[in-house]
């Protein structure tokens, strides 16, 4: 070991957590994640040189910077510990450019869990910066700011300033409209089904219509389905054929990025980009009492489903002292296929330690971070546990010419099932009736029909789980850029939500459209994928990575000049979207328009009729004063606050956010305070035992009143303000009376 050792990661967490492993000898500071990149206000690609990037420190980073330059000199060794992926492998390099740092000095560690063993062992053995991973991330980024920079200024001009395109935001995006217009395009199929009950021996039990003359058979009117039951109501049931059988349920493999943010927005309600920033900080380190600072699970970003030898058997030992060996899988190691494509450069998402069980830390973690290590934490100790084992009965029943069908399911052997099972998107319809013991050849007796109709479904829309599982199967983005994609899409109101449901707005299908029309390739989902696949060959070193921008380049330039052609002169307009409220000066129905503090409701016989009124959302609950709506509004500065329906009359307004569950205690709806993470919902009604007094609730708490030196000081401000303002007047003044003095002078 060199005689001073610097190391540098991105957070101060981090630094933390591996300061505490390294010890004495080793100085661990943070960079605050980038410390340069390419300029905001300009594209920043030299594209006529041959895509050569112009670097440049960022700004507000300049004592961070000088720092870490002084801390670099007086070092005898520089480790580089930024996370073990092509950004982190990026944030490496920029640091060595940016700092002068010599090959002799400079050293690259990775770890995919930070743990003692973990951290030490990398240390001992570093290696040197992967230019080809570098390259990888700047291809990425270069290609992304030439779409962003050059595409979005069309947009700005042909439709609307602000908006944004992307090589995978506006692929997304796409995906949620072509879904929406399945389902506007999609005509239901009327279909029935028809179940018998039937009396056994045994007992009683349903049984469904399943074929006639041995053919699957399922009637598509009402009329069939009541010729049907017309017809069997006049035969013998017998018991046909029984088959039975033991059926084998593995768990589901440990958690890879696109898995994790499906499962906590299923099951936590998190949105991917919530998740992965609670992941983030389960990884660099929590503080845990008795313990210290601890990572507590593997790098968060992977699309590879191993798990190393070592964590299998640490998992394996666990589960057989705590539940017993016959829980425990034995067989060769179990884990999920990658899928193809996946870098498999980590291993998947586990506890760093499975002897750290979430509920012995619970007190340590905040609730957030205490969900999302148990999912974690759950989902890996099931991975390797055994089988869940059902016992599988089906009976088929002839009825003349048809034949009906009753089937039952009984656990086993529970499993993995004892602790963990995996959440679903949709629930599906599973007909397990129960069936009492049966013979084949028994005869069984009709009690009566129980007809009914449907109809069969559109496509569902996509929530963020399956967006991002939809995306993973598509090969559209990477596990690093899931998150930020949804939340793009989301923030640029392209895409709203509504419960969990993502539906394209208004102005998503406008810039859809026009890039499915203009840009066909930037938005079609297989060309993204494979160039998902060439940026993956540029990191293993087959191909360079500024002859791919070329050849991007080329067609992207040439439907960029023909778009701009075609669309000269002419103005996309994004159709209004038309809401619920009626104009109260001329009764027509209101639209909403986007203004300087955000959506309003405005008149469309405008200009003729220039009614405005802010937009209102009902919230849940009910106004704690009249019992009517509460509504949510935006004030003149664009802040949200809740109000009565009923105002000015009833008067009950609060900034606090109305929620669904009422008091316990007096049935009233309790409120939250507003902002980002978990808040906690409080009762407001002062005569209830429940009730949470104001400097109890949390969120924002105003400052102490000004001391009389501090009120004297904000005198002495004012009093500066104001007397240069009066020498300002002054001065304009008299600069005044020259001119006029002059032009007197002049006309004499």
């Amino acid at each position: 070991m060199a005689k001073s050792a610097l190391v540098i990661v991105e957070s101060p967490a981090k630094a933390k957590t591996i300061g505490k492993y390294l010890g004495a000898g080793y100085k661990v500071k943070a960079s605050m994640g980038h410390l340069r990149d390419l300029p905001k206000s300009t594209i920043g690609v030299d594209i006529q040189a041959g895509f050569e990037p112009n670097y440049i420190p960022l700004k507000g980073r300049e004592d961070i910077i000088s720092d870490l330059k002084e801390s670099a000199e007086k070092a005898d060794a520089v480790y580089l510990a930024t996370d073990p992926d092509r950004e982190g492998e990026a944030i490496s390099w920029h640091l060595k450019e940016l700092l002068g740092l010599s090959d002799e000095k400079t050293h690259r560690i990775t770890f995919n869990e930070i743990t003692k063993k973990a951290v030490t062992e990398s240390v001992q053995h570093p290696r040197d910066i992967d230019l080809d991973l570098v390259d990888a991330q700047q291809a990425r980024r270069v290609l992304d700011r030439i779409v962003g920079y050059q595409l979005s200024p069309l947009l700005w001009k042909k439709i609307r300033r602000g908006l944004s395109a992307g090589r995978v935001q506006s692929v997304a995006t796409r995906m949620v409209v072509d879904r929406e217009e399945e389902i506007r395009a999609f005509e239901a199929r009327e279909y029935w089904t028809l179940d018998v009950e039937l009396e056994a021996a045994k007992g009683s039990f349903i049984a469904r219509l399943a074929a006639k003359n041995g053919k699957k058979y399922e009637p598509a009117t009402e009329a069939e389905t009541n010729a049907v039951s017309e017809y069997v109501k006049n035969q013998e049931f017998i018991v046909d054929t029984i088959k039975t059988g033991e059926k084998k349920y593995a768990p589901t493999p440990p958690f890879i990025t696109s898995t994790l943010q499906q499962e906590a927005s299923r099951r936590l309600g998190m949105t991917p980009r919530r998740t992965m920033t609670v992941a983030q900080q389960l990884y660099e380190g929590i503080e845990i009492e008795g313990v210290g600072a601890v990572g507590l699970i593997t790098y968060m970003r992977t699309d590879s489903q191993r798990v190393s030898a070592e964590a299998v058997s640490a998992a394996r030992g666990f589960i057989t002292s705590r539940y017993g060996k016959d829980f425990c899988y034995f067989g060769a190691q179990r884990g999920g296929k990658n899928k193809p494509g996946a870098q498999d450069a980590h291993e998947a998402i586990r506890p760093s330690d499975v002897n750290l069980e979430p509920d012995n830390i619970r007190g340590s973690l905040t609730a957030d971070q205490y969900k999302l290590y148990r999912l974690i934490w759950l989902r890996f100790i099931a991975s390797q546990m055994s089988s869940a084992v059902y016992k599988n009965t089906s009976a088929d029943i002839a009825a003349g010419e048809y034949t009906f069908r009753a089937s039952a399911s009984e656990m086993v052997f529970p499993g993995y099932t004892a602790i963990y099972e995996e959440g679903r998107d949709e629930e599906k319809e599973e007909q397990n009736t129960g069936l009492p013991p049966v013979e084949e050849g028994e005869k069984l007796k009709y009690t009566r029909p129980i007809a009914a109709q449907h109809f069969t479904q559109p496509p569902a829309r996509y929530t963020e789980a399956t967006l991002v599982k939809a995306m993973e199967e598509l090969g559209v983005g990477r596990p690093s850029t899931y998150a930020a994609t949804v939340s793009i899409i989301l923030d640029r109101e392209y895409v709203n939500k509504e419960g969990k449901a993502l539906v394209p707005t208004p102005l998503g299908e406008v810039v859809t459209n026009l890039m499915k029309e203009k840009f066909p390739d930037i938005v079609n989902t297989e060309f993204t994928a494979n160039m998902e696949e060439s940026l993956d060959k540029v990191e293993e070193g087959e191909v360079n990575w500024k002859d791919l921008l070329e050849e991007f380049y080329g067609g992207f330039s040439k439907s960029l000049s023909q778009a701009e052609e075609d669309l000269k002169d002419k103005r996309i307009k994004v159709p209004d979207e038309v809401s619920d409220e009626v104009c109260d000066l001329c009764g027509k129905q209101m639209v909403v328009k986007v203004g300087r503090f955000g959506k309003f409701l405005a008149c469309p016989g405008f200009p003729e009729c220039k009614f405005t009124k802010p937009l209102v959302v009902e919230m849940p609950g009910k106004c704690p004063v009249c019992g009517g709506r509460i509504l949510k509004k935006t004030s003149k500065k664009g802040y949200a606050y809740y109000g009565c329906e009923k105002n000015p009359t009833c008067g009950f307004m609060t900034w606090d956010v109305p929620v669904k569950d009422n008091c316990p205690v007096c049935g009233q709806t309790m409120f939250k305070k507003s902002g980002r993470g978990h808040k906690k919902p409080f009762c407001i009604n002062e005569s209830c035992s429940n009730f949470t007094p104001e400097d109890k609730r949390g969120g924002y708490k105003k400052p102490a009143s000004k001391t009389e030196g501090d009120e004297a000081k904000a005198e002495k401000k004012t009093a500066k303000k104001t007397a240069k303002k009066t020498a300002a007047k002054k001065t304009a003044a008299k600069s005044t009376a020259k001119k006029t003095t002059k032009k007197a002078e002049a006309k004499a």
